[in-house]
C-alpha cells in the first residue's frame, strides 16, 4: 500500500499510487429539499496536537492515507493512519506496526528528489501514523490505464525511480516493491518512488510474513521466488518489469491468478517489447535476465536510459542496412537454475558446426577482432555489435559477448581454464566436452536458452580448427515459451588447447526468418577468423 496521496477529485488533490479512493455515496432519488453528505467519520480529528484530518484520501489493507494540515507550521501534509485488522494475532499486528515504523526510517534515511519527505512518526495509543509531504499527481499505474508511454517518457521515468533505488542502496535499504502503483507522477515533472512499507533494511531483524513472499508477485525477482537472499539486483529487475509495463501496458509475467504469475516470472521470456528499441530494449531486456549476475549493474543501466532519454537528432540522410527485429533474449553463463529450491548458473551455450577455414578470406570491411585478455582471444565481430563481460562481484568465469543492436545475434567465447578446474570438469577432449553437452541438452533442454528436452542435433567428432582437432555441435529447436515460442539456431565450436584449457565460440540466432542467414553468415565468419593466443 502506498503512503502519499490518495484519488484526488479536484485539481489540487493527490492521486493515488495503490490505494483504492473512498467509493462515493450512492446517489438518492432527487428530494425538494438537498441534504448534505454526511461527513467522514474521522475528519476533523487533531492527531498529537497537531495534525487536523481534513479528508480520505485512499485506504488500503493495512491503512488509510489523509489529507491533513499542520497547524503548527500551517501546511497540507498526507498522514498514514495504521489500521490492522482485529482478528490478526497480537503478534502479527505488532509486525505490522514494526513495518510501518520501519517504512518511516527506511524513506528518512533518504535525501532524494524522486524519495517522499517524511516529516514526523505521531505515536497515537501505541499505533503509529506516518506524517509526510503531499505530492500532488498520480499514479503511474493510473496513467497506464489510460494508455502506454512513449519510449522516451518511460525512459525518463526509469532514470528517476533508477535514482531513488541507488540512494536507496547507497543506504542498505532493499525497497522489494517497485511497481508501477508505487511510482507518482507530479507536478513539474517530478516522479516519486513511494512505500517503503516492506522495505529491508540492512542490519535490522526480518520480520516475519505470514505470507511468505511479500510485495506484487508479477513485479517480485526470480530469486526472491526461490527464497534467496535478494540484493540490489532484485530491485533492479522490478525496474526492468516497469519499464516493460510503461511501454507496453502491462507486466509481461501477469497471469491469472498467483501461482501461474509466479510460475512465469521463474520460467516465461517476455515477448521482446515492441515499443521499446535501442538503448531502451536493451535495458529492459538486461534488467530481466533470471540469473542476478547477469543484469546490468545501475550505472549500465543509467547509460541505456539517458541514451534513450535524450536520442540523437536524426540526421537529414540516413541509409537503413537491415531491417530491425525485434530483440531476442540475451543470455550467457555455464550454469542452469534447477527447480523452485535452488538456482545455478546454466551453459547456456550450445551451436551449428562450422568447420574453420584455415584459408578463410580477408575479414570484411566493417568487422572488428578486439582482443579480450581474460579469454587470450581475439573475436571477430561486426563493428556494430555491443560487448559484455563478467561482472567480477559475483562471476568469476571467463567469457566475452557480443551482440548485434537488435539483439537477435550473439557471440560468445567462453574458455573454462584447466588450473581452476578443481572438480575435473573438463573432459579429455574437446569431442568428448561436446558429446558430454550433447547429452546434456538431449536429457534436460536448457534453461537458459528455452530448450525443451531433445532438440533436434548433428554432433560432428570430426572437425579441425587451425589444423587441431576440434569438435561442433547443430542444435536447432523451438523456444519452450508457451507465450512466444520461436524458431532457434545455435552454433557452437569446441577446442581444446595444449594447456588444457577448453575454449567454446558460440553463434545464436533466429532458426527461421531474414536474420537465419546472416545469422550464419556471422558464424561462418566468426570461426573462421577466431584467433587464440596460444593453440
Amino acid at each position: 500500500m502506498s503512503f502519499d496521496g490518495g484519488a484526488g477529485h479536484e485539481a489540487d488533490e493527490t492521486t493515488s499510487f495503490v490505494l483504492q479512493p473512498p467509493r462515493p455515496a450512492p446517489q438518492q432519488a432527487a428530494v425538494p429539499v438537498q441534504v448534505a453528505p454526511p461527513q467522514e467519520p474521522g475528519v476533523g480529528r487533531l492527531i498529537a496536537g497537531r495534525y487536523r484530518l481534513l479528508a480520505k484520501l485512499g485506504h488500503g489493507g493495512m491503512g488509510t492515507v489523509w489529507r491533513a494540515k499542520d497547524e503548527t507550521v500551517d501546511r497540507e501534509v498526507a498522514v498514514k493512519e495504521p489500521r490492522v485488522p482485529d482478528h490478526l494475532p497480537e503478534r502479527e499486528r505488532a509486525n505490522a506496526f514494526e513495518r510501518m515504523r520501519r517504512e518511516a526510517r527506511a524513506a528518512a534515511r533518504l535525501d532524494h528528489p524522486a524519495v517522499v519527505n517524511v516529516h514526523d512518526v505521531a505515536v497515537v495509543d501505541g499505533r503509529p501514523w506516518i506524517v509526510m509531504e503531499l505530492v500532488h499527481g498520480r499514479s503511474l499505474g493510473d496513467a497506464l490505464q489510460e494508455g502506454t508511454l512513449s519510449a522516451r517518457e518511460a525512459a525518463r521515468v526509469g532514470l528517476e525511480v533508477l535514482g531513488a533505488l541507488e540512494a536507496a542502496h547507497a543506504a542498505g535499504i532493499l525497497h522489494r516493491d517497485v511497481k508501477p502503483d508505487n511510482i507518482l507522477l507530479g507536478r513539474h515533472d517530478r516522479i516519486v518512488l513511494t512505500d517503503f512499507g516492506i522495505a529491508q533494511i540492512e542490519g535490522e531483524t526480518n520480520l516475519t510474513d505470514t505470507g511468505g513472499i511479500v510485495g506484487s508477485p508479477e513485479y517480485i525477482a526470480p530469486e526472491r521466488v526461490l527464497g534467496q537472499r535478494p540484493g540490489p539486483a532484485a530491485d533492479l529487475w522490478s525496474l526492468g518489469v516497469v519499464l516493460y509495463a510503461a511501454t507496453e501496458g502491462v507486466s509481461p509475467f501477469r497471469r491469472s491468478n498467483t501461482p501461474a504469475t509466479l510460475q512465469s516470472v521463474l520460467n516465461a521470456v517476455p515477448a521482446p517489447p515492441a515499443a521499446a528499441q535501442g538503448p531502451l530494449a536493451e535495458a529492459v531486456n538486461g534488467l530481466l535476465e533470471k540469473d542476478p549476475a547477469r543484469r546490468p549493474a545501475a550505472a549500465r543501466v543509467r547509460a541505456l536510459l539517458e541514451a534513450a532519454a535524450n536520442p540523437p537528432a536524426p540526421q537529414p540522410t540516413q541509409v537503413v542496412r537491415q531491417v530491425e527485429v525485434p530483440r531476442a533474449r540475451r543470455r550467457f553463463g555455464r550454469a542452469v537454475w534447477t527447480g523452485l529450491g535452488a538456482a545455478v548458473v546454466a551453459a547456456a551455450v550450445t551451436a551449428y558446426l562450422v568447420v574453420a577455414d584455415p584459408f578463410a578470406g580477408p575479414l570484411p570491411d566493417d568487422w572488428k577482432t578486439p582482443h579480450v585478455k581474460d579469454v587470450t582471444a581475439k573475436v571477430a565481430v561486426p563493428d556494430s555489435y555491443k560487448q559484455g563481460l563478467p561482472d567480477r562481484e559475483s562471476d568469476d568465469s571467463h567469457w566475452v559477448s557480443y551482440t548485434d543492436p537488435s539483439g537477435a545475434i550473439s557471440v560468445v567465447l567462453s574458455v573454462a581454464r584447466k588450473a581452476e578446474d578443481t572438480g575435473k570438469e573438463i573432459k579429455a577432449s574437446a569431442a568428448a566436452e561436446m558429446y558430454a553437452d550433447d547429452g546434456d541438452f538431449k536429457e534436460n533442454g536448457s534453461y537458459n536458452l528455452d530448450m525443451p528436452k531433445s532438440p533436434k542435433t548433428q554432433p560432428d567428432d570430426n572437425t579441425t580448427f587451425h589444423e587441431q582437432k576440434a569438435a561442433g555441435n547443430t542444435v536447432s529447436y523451438t523456444t519452450d515459451d508457451t507465450q512466444d515460442p520461436r524458431p532457434r539456431e545455435l552454433r557452437i565450436l569446441y577446442y581444446k588447447s595444449a594447456a588444457g584449457d577448453m575454449y567454446r565460440l558460440t553463434i545464436a540466432y533466429p532458426g527461421a526468418g531474414d536474420f537465419t542467414a546472416r545469422g550464419r553468415e556471422v558464424a561462418r565468419t566468426a570461426i573462421a577468423n577466431l584467433d587464440l593466443d596460444k593453440l
